[in-house]
């Protein structure tokens, strides 16, 4: 696996970008779905891994002996926790494309805008 840098994970972040502007164009709900679905996964989703990463480093910050053992530091590490869970609460939005999805089998000639 090549070394990651801030230009690797730059490019995700863009990735991101360049899928919400696809959305804004209005692609048909299903090719939508089916774009965001990869980032809503139960369990290797957006949410989840954004979850991991902010508790490690968390954990990266807080064992690494340079970093000051004061009363700021260790509010500043437990913000990071605290984030940490409420991304991993998010890992239910893949339910809620699975209710969407459900919608579109029901009534797919629904008219736009009118649910």
């Amino acid at each position: 696996m090549p070394a990651l840098t801030p230009d690797t994970i730059r490019t995700a972040t863009e990735t991101l970008s360049r899928l919400t502007n696809y959305l804004r164009d209005n692609p048909e709900p299903d090719e939508a779905l089916a774009l965001v679905e990869p980032l809503l996964d139960e369990y290797t989703g957006v949410p989840v891994q954004l979850a991991d990463t902010l508790r490690a480093l968390a954990r990266v910050v807080q064992d690494h002996p340079d970093t000051p053992r004061t009363k700021h530091a260790s509010l500043l590490i437990t913000e990071l926790r605290a984030a940490a869970w409420e991304q991993a609460d998010q890992h239910t939005l893949h339910y809620v494309l699975d209710g969407l999805r459900t919608l579109r089998e029901k009534d797919p000639t629904a008219e736009p805008g009118s649910g």
